[in-house]
């Protein structure tokens, strides 16, 4: 489980082919990983990935054809990440309960300034529309966010200067496509719901 609460921005140095999938070499930058083991799992850009390689500051994964097409920025050398290392049971949750399993990929609307912040506008896919609320939560590009206001698949939410100026989301523009993950509670009461009503939910 993660927070959504950016550590730090890493970079994809190199890529890979592996079978229908590739391995990631990751610069992890800044991101403290004196503790990081095998096994462990990050945060990638919102997608939860199994280091299986750690030397210094380097630090590799494996990443499946199912996980590359669901997602976006993980297939690029040169592509920056937002970092997270999985939360211990002692942290703060700052953010808000994040799998990292993303749910689908949304698309920027818009992204400007407005005031000392800023506004970024997203559609998301029909399949998960439903499931994003005012004042709710949602995790773009692995940072946790609050919704300001929903009309049909759009959604927009407000940027402080401190989330632009540590994570990638400034480099995003209209057309940019980001992860989107739903926040974990709305997932749980329309499963609970379509099995009471004999129906399945977020079926593909």
């Amino acid at each position: 489980m993660f927070s959504g609460i950016v550590a730090t921005v890493g970079r994809i140095e190199q890529t890979e082919v592996l079978g229908d999938g590739l391995r990631l070499t990751v610069d992890v930058g800044s991101l403290d990983s004196s503790d990081v083991a095998i096994g462990d799992s990050i945060a990638a850009s919102g997608v939860c990935l199994t280091v299986i390689e750690h030397a210094g500051n380097r630090v590799k994964f494996d990443v499946s054809r199912e996980t590359l097409d669901c997602t976006v920025g993980l297939d690029r050398v040169g592509n920056k990440l937002n970092l997270e290392k999985a939360l211990a049971l002692s942290d703060r949750l700052g953010g808000h309960l994040v799998t990292g399993h993303v749910d689908g990929i949304g698309e920027v609307v818009s992204f400007a300034p407005v005031a000392e912040s800023f506004e970024l506008v997203v559609r998301s896919p029909e399949a998960i529309a439903a499931y994003i609320a005012r004042k709710g939560s949602i995790t773009v590009n692995g940072v946790s966010l609050t919704v300001n206001w929903v009309r049909g698949r759009e959604f927009s939410i407000n940027l402080i200067p401190h989330t632009i100026e540590i994570t990638t989301l400034k480099d995003l523009q209209a057309g940019s496509k980001v992860n989107l993950e739903i926040d974990l509670i709305a997932r749980y009461v329309e499963r609970m719901m379509a099995w009471r009503n004999g129906e399945d939910a977020l079926s593909p």
